[in-house]
């Protein structure tokens, strides 16, 4: 394979400001709790791009903003980063807003959001980005959405492209329990689904206890062409070709969970990106999220394609 990606790749979905509180002690919700606080982009579609920056591979980001200071840093940041930025900035919104907070041993206890200004945008609010994108990246082109994209504009997105190219290759990510059942219009229109055990389960309508091989099953019937299903620190499932196969997550001593999720992703998609084929391209995705796990936040200072090698 080639070591220089032959695939572009657009990402479209959720840009915020996140602030990570990593507690020293166990943390008291009657009281304060001392910790380190740290400021960075943050969002599903953000943290892939950020990502796949650092892995080398020409990546663009399409999301929304609003007329505040937090879109001025953001700006400026993924600017600085390499990022090729497709903003729609929007008067009278607050830019989209995380708090995480984890505990001495990096597991995330809580976390609060407030993406109003993405969750209940118009659906054509990518129109005119989207079919500028579409003119001037004809072909050789991987478009990543995230499930923070509310319902009506999924469904407009995904249009927009398949009118524009019928085959156009579309990876989506699953974002959360509470967001996933976003997708389900448009799963037969997915070249590949990334979600965890809790999104499988939210989107199937099932319990959270469900077995792993149910979830897997029930997937495989939704008109999903491909999926990658994560089970915590259990083995990685990859369906397609109506089979599955199985991958060991690398050995990781944890610092902090954020972003192993979208280092997954990334990883996968930087190999992609490559022409390496699924299951040859999963295995980046998991040297990936090791490497995030063993760092503070969502972007290791020493993530790049040589390091998931």
């Amino acid at each position: 394979m080639s070591a220089h990606p032959s695939l572009n790749v657009i990402s479209i979905g959720a840009i915020h400001h996140d602030t990570i509180a990593h507690a020293e002690t166990s943390i008291d919700p009657e009281t304060s709790t001392p910790a380190r606080f740290s400021s960075k982009p943050g969002g599903v579609a953000t943290n892939i791009a950020r990502t796949l920056v650092r892995l080398d591979v020409k990546t663009l980001l399409v999301g929304t903003v609003g007329e505040d200071a937090a879109a001025d840093m953001l700006q400026r940041v993924l600017s600085g980063e390499g990022l090729d930025l497709r903003l729609v900035r929007r008067k009278g919104l607050s830019t989209g807003q995380y708090i995480a907070f984890h505990d001495p041993s990096g597991d995330l206890t809580a976390a609060c959001v407030d993406d109003s200004i993405l969750s209940k945008a118009p659906a054509d609010l990518f129109d005119d980005v989207l079919k500028t994108l579409c003119a001037e990246k004809p072909g050789h082109t991987l478009w990543f959405l995230d499930a923070n994209l509310p319902v009506d504009l999924l469904l407009r997105v995904t249009g927009l492209l398949t009118e524009h190219d019928e085959n156009a290759r579309l990876f989506a990510n699953a974002v959360s329990n509470a967001k996933a059942h976003r997708l389900l219009p448009i799963l037969d229109r997915l070249e590949c689904l990334m979600l965890n055990r809790g999104e499988a389960a939210a989107l199937l309508g099932t319990t959270l206890d469900t077995a792993i091989d149910t979830l897997a099953s029930g997937l495989s019937r939704t008109g999903l062409q491909r999926f990658i299903l994560t089970d915590g620190g259990n083995d990685v499932l990859l369906h397609e070709n109506d089979g599955f196969q199985n991958f060991r997550p690398a050995a990781a001593q944890i610092v902090d969970v954020t972003g192993a999720g979208d280092a997954l992703t990334a990883g996968t998609i930087a190999a992609l990106a490559r022409g390496y084929s699924y299951r040859d391209a999963l295995p980046y995705g998991l040297s990936a999220a090791a490497l995030t796990l063993q760092g503070t936040g969502a972007l290791p200072v020493d993530l790049s394609w040589d390091a998931i090698q």
